[in-house]
């Protein structure tokens, strides 16, 4: 086997994303990609925004676009979350299976659009909640089920992209 990162990029295992590294990228992330199957057997995937609570990731859409349908009638996902976009050093990635929940009512709905708002819009949420609350409008919850795969490029030896270096030291 060669060394990570220098002449060898099989053996990943070394390069996951250790917990702490993956609460850090979830605090820092605000988007995440949302993988869910369609009813006509294509996987799809839509790039959303989220707020995180209690080990939760929330989101809001319209209802009746293409992902509140689909995960109505079938609502297991994957949703990845890239280190890309933030001020994060090296490349860092999670994934994890979950289950969607729909909040369509208030009390429910209207607490987690302030969640999501404060989230996304720290300085005006109350003008971001304005936007969002419309009648159509819910907010989906994916409960995690399972980690599938997570990554961490500052394990390999020039940050995954090939290097003269030993290690991936952090």
């Amino acid at each position: 086997m060669g060394r990570l990162g220098i002449d060898d990029l099989e053996n990943l295992a070394p390069a996951r994303l250790a917990d702490d590294g993956i609460e850090e990228l979830l605090d820092a992330a605000t988007e995440c990609t949302l993988c869910f199957a369609d009813g006509d057997g294509w996987p799809r995937g839509v790039v959303v925004s989220f707020a995180r609570r209690d080990g939760s990731v929330y989101f809001t859409a319209v209802n009746g676009r293409r992902h509140t349908r689909s995960l109505r009638q079938d609502p297991r996902v994957s949703v990845v979350v890239s280190s890309a976009g933030t001020a994060l050093d090296g490349r860092r990635m999670v994934a994890f299976r979950g289950t969607a929940v729909f909040h369509d009512a208030d009390p429910d709905k209207s607490e987690l659009l302030w969640l999501i708002a404060g989230r996304l819009a720290p300085a005006d949420p109350a003008a971001m909640v304005r936007l969002l609350d419309s009648p159509n409008r819910v907010v989906m919850e994916i409960r995690p089920v399972s980690m599938s795969v997570s990554h961490d490029s500052r394990h390999i030896a020039g940050n995954g992209r090939g290097g003269a270096g030993e290690g991936g030291e952090r």
